[in-house]
């Protein structure tokens, strides 16, 4: 009787919404994944049932980045359980397969692209945000052959809207030659915080992605109220169709009039206990 008793309190478990997450609609402020066994009683509250972190998740946060989805392919159902368990305005952004990526030769990545767009993605429907293709840090720019990845990318999907952004890692990258690129396919190149990788904060597309691998277990929140301040005040500056203070392109602006995008922004990797807190954070500074 007493474990009935504990199951039904879990859940009947009542989750609140965080009034913060939907403040600026085109800003979206999120972690990585959403199952992670010491953010029980740290981020989700005691006693919530395990099956509900991903309910309790994206109503704290905007967005969830994906990450299994660079490592094997999902289920098509698990796809739809994850659209039914999370608000109507939700997003979640994804990690392209490393079966793509991790290559030699780019330009033969085309079947395994396809092969990875067609494996369920379209279950999320409208939740279904940017994918991300991250890259090894080995990968080197070679024009023509990354030419050729990004021609592989859909735009829609099942009559769907898909975003792309690239994740790239190496030095090689740092050139106004690779922003050019990235903006005829209207691409977006993540802007990395953390790991000493190539920092590349170039607007080339609609939208902007951001990850922030900084947080350190010795400041409380995962990192200082200045730095929380400093990404929420670049997000609202990206949102506008500004630039950030203190984040230099690579290349030249792009031209035409500065219009309105959206912003996706993940506080992930680093300590990653106090990740939630940290979106949070900036989420306040948002607010």
């Amino acid at each position: 009787m007493a474990k009935k008793a504990a199951a039904a309190k879990k859940a009947d478990t009542v989750i609140e919404e965080n009034p913060l997450r939907t403040a600026h609609p085109n800003i979206r402020v999120g972690v990585g994944g959403w199952t992670f066994e010491p953010w029980r009683g740290v981020f989700y509250p005691d006693g919530l049932a395990q099956k509900r972190e991903l309910e309790y998740a994206s109503r704290q946060l905007s967005s969830i980045e994906i990450n299994g989805t660079y490592y094997g392919a999902q289920k098509p159902e698990s796809f739809a359980k994850w659209n039914a368990e999370t608000p109507d305005d939700f997003i979640f952004s994804l990690k392209g397969t490393r079966f793509s990526t991790n290559r030699r030769v780019l330009a033969e990545a085309e079947n395994s692209v396809e092969r990875f767009m067609n494996s369920g993605l379209s279950e999320l429907k409208g939740k279904l945000g940017p994918i991300d293709w991250q890259f090894h840090p080995s990968k080197k720019f070679d024009p023509e052959d990354f030419a050729a990845f990004l021609k592989f990318l859909p735009k829609t999907l099942d009559g769907h809207k898909v975003r792309h952004v690239v994740e790239v890692r190496n030095e090689s990258f740092s050139t106004p030659d690779f922003i050019e690129l990235a903006r005829e396919h209207n691409v977006a190149i993540v802007c990395a915080e953390g790991n000493g990788y190539v920092q590349i904060p170039d607007v080339t597309a609609d939208f902007v992605y951001a990850r922030i691998t900084i947080t350190d277990e010795k400041v409380k929140n995962g990192f200082t109220d200045a730095t929380a301040k400093k990404w929420a005040e670049a997000a609202l500056a990206w949102a506008a169709g500004e630039t950030p203070k203190g984040l230099e392109p690579v290349g030249p602006a792009s031209k035409g009039k500065a219009k309105p995008r959206d912003v996706f922004l993940y506080v992930i990797g680093g300590h990653k206990v106090c990740n939630p807190a940290a979106a949070q954070a900036i989420m306040k500074h948002l607010g």
